[in-house]
């Protein structure tokens, strides 16, 4: 079952697309689910502050997630490269990219890093908060970061 694999501090997925490393490193920096990244809108990043802010999140919830200092020159270069106009990563025709666009990158990438099992975006998910359990941050600010309203959903991520 995908949900109880974490990936190691010593797994690298591996993709040379730096659209690609973009959603990879958004997703394992704020523990974003695919819809989230999907829907994020450039009016949404605050590179500043170093966080994002997710709108509607499940729930109808929105709340703020932190981007790593170290994707921030990723991201920037992004940005500058490509000049997406809404979304944070749009489709070749504009408009939203594909949560099976991102399922079958991903794919392909961990196959490439010869990483043994199935990774899914939801997997980068789980590794993130287990390692913030492992870093010693509070199972509370997890669930928060998380954006789960009840400590047993964010149980089920870092057992």
């Amino acid at each position: 079952m995908a949900r109880n694999i974490i990936l190691s501090r010593n797994d690298t997925i591996i993709t040379k697309n730096i659209k690609h490393r973009i959603i990879l490193a958004i997703f394992y920096s704020g523990g974003l689910r695919i819809s989230e990244l999907i829907h994020l809108k450039i009016e949404h990043l605050h590179i500043q502050r170093h966080q994002i802010l997710i709108k509607d999140a499940k729930g109808r919830k929105d709340r703020f997630v932190s981007i790593a200092k170290s994707i921030l020159p990723l991201l920037e270069n992004y940005l500058v490269t490509y000049k997406p106009k809404l979304y944070l990563r749009e489709g070749p025709k504009g408009g939203k990219y594909t949560a099976s666009s991102v399922r079958k990158f991903l794919h392909k990438s961990s196959r490439l890093a010869k990483i043994n099992y199935i990774v899914t975006p939801h997997t980068l998910r789980h590794s993130y908060a287990r390692h913030l359990l492992e870093q010693g941050v509070g199972l509370r600010h997890i669930q928060e970061l998380l954006g789960h309203s009840r400590p047993e959903t964010t149980m089920i991520y870092i057992i």
